[in-house]
């Protein structure tokens, strides 16, 4: 199973980025090929029946299997990056982290009104970074259909903040 696999090979890393939080390490499920592989083959399973049209991945480690799933999937992948990365015009939105806060933007003619959009990102913690970006896909006219993670941290209650909002899957639970 997919998730007692990916439950042995994530690495902890306390104190990062601060002291108190302990880090999920996804690196060594990128340095084993095949297990990868399994992911993306598990994501794009689960996904392929859900009539998603694009695929949202949030900066940096949502990218990796976000575009992934979205080619998978035929469709497009749209980035949700920090303040200041995107080139073109974009709106922002400010949100708390478990451990500070922050502010992430998309580009304005990023998705089309009404577009059945999946948001994808490699963690689910309290769920505030998802819900920042489902509120820039919510201004920008698209809808949200579900939220994807390889892991989630369940004492952090991202899933409970999520309710209702979409459909959560994740892989692995800690």
């Amino acid at each position: 199973m997919i998730s007692e696999k990916l439950s042995k090979v994530i690495r902890d890393v306390p104190d990062f980025p601060k002291p108190g939080i302990l880090f999920k390490d996804i690196t060594p499920v990128l340095a084993n090929p095949e297990l990868s592989a399994e992911v993306s083959q598990t994501f794009f399973d689960y996904w392929s029946t859900k009539n998603v049209e694009g695929v949202v991945g949030i900066e940096s480690r949502g990218f990796i299997y976000g575009l992934q799933l979205a080619q998978q999937l035929g469709v497009p992948f749209i980035p949700v990056r920090k303040a200041g990365k995107l080139p073109y015009q974009t709106i922002k939105h400010s949100y708390d982290l478990e451990y500070g806060s922050a502010e992430i933007e998309i580009h304005v003619d990023a998705i089309t009104k009404g577009q059945r959009v999946l948001i994808h990102d490699d963690l689910l913690a309290t769920g505030g970074t998802a819900l920042a970006a489902a509120e820039l896909i919510r201004k920008i006219g698209g809808e949200v259909i579900g939220y994807s993670f390889l892991v989630e941290l369940s004492f952090l209650k991202g899933q409970e903040r999520l309710k209702g909002s979409g459909e959560v899957h994740s892989l692995v639970t800690f």
